[in-house]
């Protein structure tokens, strides 16, 4: 099967398949669902299996091997063979989906030789899409905006996409992003932390990916993740925020976030607009 070797052509692929998965979610959101616990005991609905099974189809005909959050148990020695993967959360924000309030995304980052070149996030309640590629930049649109035909064309696309960050108000006080269910006791000091060097501090509070896109828009200045992460709750983030201008690194040496790592798990890691 011939992969495309520009991002550009990659980009039609995965946005539908996020589009499409997110559909999907929406129709188990809007009825009585069940949910399961997985053995780390965070929630599993059948919106993330039916996300799972849309996007892995759809990813399919790129070629290009595939790690989910539903489908974890690839072996390193299999993975490490892999130089150029796709990484996706099909559900990001399980716990915000449960709770009804809309702050659930779709996932899905392409990663060469470790590091994100690609994402793209959706938001299915507000039909808001995030995308971003190492040779276009980072944008925003609205799915109710997205032009008839623009598959297979970004350029079609980009015309009605806004480049991020959108935002140009220095005026606004210096914001910190934090996760809605998982804030610990050391974002409380970073905060704090944060009032003494800059006085007025604004925090608010977000599930899932949204953080990287807050970032991404120029709403808010950082977001410490000091706790538990995935690699699939990252990547397609970081590279979303990356060319939108800020930096994503781990928090105690500022390396930038790696992936496909024998473990999947995150160290703590920053977020910030330089």
């Amino acid at each position: 099967m011939n992969i495309p070797h520009n991002t550009a052509d990659l980009l039609p692929i995965v946005i539908n398949a996020a589009i499409t998965a997110g559909d999907a979610t929406l129709t188990v959101y809007n009825a009585d669902f069940e949910v399961e616990e997985k053995a780390d005991h965070s929630p599993l609905t059948l919106a993330d299996r039916r996300s799972h099974d849309i996007i892995a189809h759809d990813l399919k005909k790129t070629g290009i091997p595939v790690l989910s959050e539903e489908g974890r148990e690839i072996s390193f020695d299999e993975r490490s063979k892999w130089s150029l993967l796709w990484i996706v959360d099909p559900l990001d924000g399980t716990k915000e989906f449960v709770k009804k309030n809309g702050e659930f995304t779709v996932n899905i980052a392409l990663v060469e030789n470790r590091r994100p070149i690609l994402g793209v996030i959706y938001v299915p309640v507000t039909g808001m899409l995030y995308f971003a590629a190492e040779d276009l930049g980072s944008f925003s649109v609205l799915r109710q905006e997205m032009p008839p035909g623009w598959e297979g064309r970004f350029p079609v696309l980009g015309d009605v996409a806004q480049k991020l960050p959108l935002e140009k108000n220095t005026k606004r006080p210096y914001t910190v992003m934090g996760s809605r269910s998982h804030a610990t006791p050391e974002l409380a000091l970073f905060v704090e932390e944060k009032k003494r060097l800059h006085g007025e501090v604004d925090f608010i509070s977000a599930g899932s990916s949204l953080k990287f896109c807050r970032i991404a828009e120029g709403f808010a200045d950082v977001y410490p993740r000091m706790g538990p992460t995935m690699e699939w709750d990252t990547a397609a983030g970081q590279i979303i925020a990356e060319k939108a201008g800020a930096l994503v690194h781990e928090y105690h040496d500022r390396t930038p976030l790696t992936y496909n790592k024998p473990d999947l798990k995150n160290p703590w890691f920053i977020v910030e607009r330089t």
